[in-house]
């Protein structure tokens, strides 16, 4: 109502004209939204900066002069610009500090291995570095906005002539988007823009300064979608300690030991302590437990801690105010185009000051030398001054890139008589000719601006690169399974009657000590079997026969049984593996009849196959009412096979015989020397068929062999390990050193004469400077040894038989002394065929083709020599040379080609060496 109790008219009173407030909220939102998406969490492309960043960069070039400056005297002038407060500015500070590229430090700046912060603001000094300088600032070409108050100056972005933003790195949240791009290695990306300039395809990978190791076999480009996995430095101190050298990017070794702690308390690992003696150089010591592993312990830790962590890239940049999902590759083209432009740009501005400094310095000249300043001695006003001038240069315009103007006649009345009365014209010319040199050779840059680009790039790395190489190796990471390398930490009991099982029937039947990850195999009576999650207590079914930790793809373990089918009352037996199967879900091993029964049962860990006995009942109409049945006789199928007919007649019991050996023979064994792992899958080297009592020859680079078993869970690190094969007693070793103590370079053969699996043992001598140079493990090696070009002859290369020179001794042995040291290179031959072998084989082939014509054995010997060997006197500590043995040849020979072609230690791949 009004003043008058009268009702005012709705259209009138302007309601119409309000909004609702879901339409407030939603422009509210949307503009929120775009703010903080381009104000602050996501960088620009050009610069690779957020605006804070930007700010704090134009803050410290406004403070600039050349001394340190109080971080919190840098937050309050970066206050100016950036209206968010101190906290968040004295962050993002501390953040580019710790990058160690932008910024000069001085006092405690935090660590960011450790996760210490750093000090207050008042405590910590910075300026800009001299890097920064060169590359990020120049007022000439940055483009220039109003600050939030309108009060001073911003750069809109800086003219960066780096990819800063590959270098850095960045990561950052804003509302419905987030952008993490991870930092990359300084001298990497300058060499990816030089080969970008020069029309190169370019591949760039993360590098971190916490170091480490990463795999980028999934990386991606940086797209999203891609991941990379990024591991913890773990050595091997010895049989019972592990130490953790560097740590994966976004940890730190308060947060690693506490999830090694954790995963100790979980009991997924089985740690006695840990001791961090982080200093300079990250150092964690692991102490394992009586009995435990360390390659097995090693896995664990990055199954189960954050020595191994996975990194989700999420390449989003601002582009023309918008923001953009892009890979890496495509931000490292466009910040070379980039910088290409803007070198482009000041060469244009160096070009139109020299050519306005030779306009001046001509028209000086001009004025100067023709005297025409005295013509205006008599000139009664200024404008009759500028026009006596102006008509003194009329003959001389002409050789000007431009118009003259009265700004330029200015500048010369501003001329001091004492300057005009000192002037040298000889000081003048030759400044004039250095000015002219400088125009021309920035039209020859400006004429070749990708030349110039790329020696700009080439002078950044000269200037700027030591120290700067990659911290992190990338390697390629083996996928741990969780199941495989977790402690037992429960027991597994089973009440078969009432059919449960779990970790918690404590008073029940003890089955074997499992992990609280592991899955259940479980088989009853009826023939089903089923995969299950360890519990702390589960019903399975009733009648339960077998159960068991289960291991997925596990092809070594056969199940053996006999089952009685309901429907027709005939026993079926088989053998079966059981390698992967849908958790929870029954499988049904016999026929799935009703009243279907399993009569005998057994699980054999390496494919066993026993004898049994069959007694038939007594009623049964069978001639013979016992017999023996060996499971030898029987392939190995699927679960779901139906197996061979053992008897159509009633069984009254069956026993086992005789216990069996197994079936399925040795394991065939790869190496992959990319990830230092052995497989079973064939990828890598092939290494032969192990038996139970075989075991694997390590050579190290380092001078020393090693014995170990064939395990799966087995470290071999790939830039230790010099060679790797299957071992045999009858082997030998040739190896060249470089003795510290002599400075002298050895050759040795010898056999392995020790027995000691997991222990080291140096082969070369004990001094801190020698150096193993070759290794192989052929029977009859050569080396070709280069000699370096002189005065008096020419580079040459001679080709020696290394059974001529040393015989075999002990591993202990010197060796003999090698001819000369004086050598360029050294490196393995193909080995000479064994003689005895070849002859023979000559011998059949000639005997095959015509029996009389068959080749002497001496003339067979003598064609398998290459023609160029030479041979030589043994040295004297060689006590004498050492007659080849066929029999033992015959067995160092090793494993010999299998499976398409996969190469034994025969093969010229098992020459290795150092040089090569």
């Amino acid at each position: 109502m009004d003043e008058n109790g009268a009702t005012p008219d709705v259209e009138d009173s302007g309601l119409h004209d309000k909004l609702p407030i879901s339409g407030l909220y939603e422009n509210w939102f949307l503009d929120y939204a775009s703010y903080v998406i381009l104000e602050r969490a996501v960088p620009a492309i050009e610069d690779g900066l957020k605006p804070v960043q930007r700010r704090i960069m134009h803050a410290l070039n406004e403070m600039d002069d050349g001394r340190f400056n109080k971080v919190a005297n840098v937050v309050g002038s970066s206050m100016q610009y950036h209206p968010h407060g101190d906290a968040s500015i004295y962050d993002a500070i501390v953040n580019i500090g710790q990058k160690e590229l932008l910024f000069d430090t001085q006092g405690n700046w935090g660590d960011i291995r450790t996760g210490d912060s750093a000090a207050a603001a008042r405590y910590i000094e910075v300026r800009l570095s001299r890097f920064s300088k060169e590359i990020v600032f120049n007022d000439n070409t940055t483009e220039w906005q109003l600050s939030y108050d309108g009060r001073k100056r911003e750069p809109v972005t800086l003219p960066v002539k780096f990819p800063l933003l590959l270098s850095l790195g960045v990561e950052g949240i804003a509302v419905g988007l987030s952008t993490k791009i991870l930092p990359h290695n300084f001298c990497e990306l300058i060499e990816g823009s030089i080969s970008i300039l020069q029309g190169k395809d370019v591949i760039i990978y993360p590098d971190f300064l916490m170091g480490g190791q990463v795999d980028v076999s999934n990386y991606n480009d940086g797209h999203r979608g891609g991941k990379v996995r990024v591991r913890a430095r773990i050595e091997e101190e010895d049989k019972k300690m592990l130490v953790i050298r560097d740590i994966p990017f976004g940890t730190t070794t308060t947060s690693l030991i506490d999830s090694i702690v954790k995963a100790n308390d979980g009991g997924k690992i089985k740690v006695k302590k840990v001791v961090d003696n982080t200093a300079a150089e990250v150092e964690i010591q692991v102490h394992l437990a009586p009995g435990v592993s360390p390659d097995i312990t090693m896995d664990a830790l990055y199954a189960f801690t954050e020595c191994e962590v996975s990194i989700s890239p999420n390449a989003c940049i601002i582009i023309a105010d918008k923001p953009h999902f892009v890979g890496v590759t495509e931000i490292l083209k466009y910040n070379t185009q980039q910088t290409v432009h803007l070198l482009n740009r000041e060469l244009e501005i160096k070009r139109l000051a020299l050519l306005e400094k030779i306009l001046y310095g001509s028209l000086e000249k001009i004025f100067i030398e023709n005297r025409i300043y005295r013509d205006i001695e008599e000139c009664e006003t200024f404008e009759a001054v500028i026009r006596t001038i102006d008509k003194g240069l009329e003959p001389f315009k002409a050789q000007f890139y431009r118009e003259i103007n009265d700004d330029d006649i200015v500048e010369l009345t501003e001329i001091r008589i004492k300057r005009i009365s000192k002037y040298d014209g000889f000081k003048a010319d030759e400044l004039m000719r250095k000015w002219e040199e400088e125009l021309a050779e920035t039209d020859d840059n400006l004429a070749n601006i990708t030349r110039f680009a790329i020696d700009y790039y080439k002078d950044l790395l000269k200037k700027y690169g030591k120290g700067r190489g990659r911290k992190t190796e990338i390697r390629a990471f083996n996928q741990i399974s969780a199941n495989i390398v977790a402690a037992n930490n429960q027991k597994l009991y089973v009440n078969r009657s009432e059919g449960f099982i779990g970790y918690g029937l404590k008073k029940d039947e003890y089955v074997m000590d499992c992990s609280d990850i592991d899955d259940v195999i479980v088989f009853k009576g009826d023939g089903k079997c089923l995969v299950t999650k360890v519990q702390e207590k589960v019903f399975v079914g009733k009648d339960i026969i077998h159960c068991s930790v289960f291991l997925k793809n596990d092809e070594r373990k056969v199940y053996n049984l006999v089952y009685l089918d309901g429907k027709t009352g005939v026993s079926y037996i088989k053998r079966c593996q059981i390698t992967a199967v849908t958790r929870d879900r029954e499988y049904d091993l016999t026929q799935g009849t009703p009243k279907s029964k399993i009569t005998y049962f057994t699980p054999n860990e390496n494919g066993e196959a026993e004898l049994i006995t069959v007694s038939l009942t007594s009623q049964s109409k069978a001639k013979v009412k016992q017999f023996d049945f060996n499971f030898a006789d029987l392939l190995i199928k699927n679960r779901s096979a139906m197996g061979n007919i053992l008897t159509k007649y009633p069984i009254r019991k069956i026993t086992m015989k005789q216990a069996g050996r197994s079936t399925l023979g040795g394991v065939d064994m790869w190496f992959n020397p990319t990830i230092g792992r052995l497989n079973r899958d064939e990828r890598g080297e092939y290494l032969g068929n192990f038996g139970p009592s075989d075991s694997i020859l390590v050579i190290y680079k380092e001078g020393s062999y090693e014995l170990t078993n064939f395990d799966l869970t087995n470290h071999y690190v790939p830039n230790e390990v010099l060679l790797v094969k299957k071992f045999d007693p009858a082997i030998i070793i040739t190896a060249v050193y470089l003795d510290g103590v002599q400075k002298q370079h050895f050759i040795k053969r010898f056999n392995i004469e020790t027995s000691s699996l997991d222990k080291k043992f140096v082969f070369i001598s004990d001094s801190k400077s020698s150096k193993l140079v070759l290794a192989s493990t052929d029977k009859r090696p050569q080396v070709e040894i280069t000699f370096p070009k002189t005065a008096q002859k020419e580079q040459t290369a001679v080709t020696y038989v290394i059974e001529e020179m040393v015989e075999i001794r002990g591993w202990r042995a010197m060796g003999s002394k090698l001819p000369t040291d004086k050598f360029k290179e050294m490196r393995w031959l193909a080995p000479i065929p064994d003689p005895v072998t070849e002859a023979s084989q000559l011998y059949e082939d000639t005997e095959e083709e015509d029996e009389e014509n068959t080749e002497p054995l001496d003339q067979a010997m003598a064609d398998v020599l290459p023609e160029n060997t030479v041979t030589l006197i043994p040295d004297e500590t060689a006590e004498g040379k050492a007659e080849p043995n066929p029999d033992e040849d015959e067995q160092a020979n090793g494993s010999k080609p299998k499976k398409d072609g996969k190469k034994g230690p025969d093969s010229p791949k098992s020459q290795l060496g150092l040089f090569e």
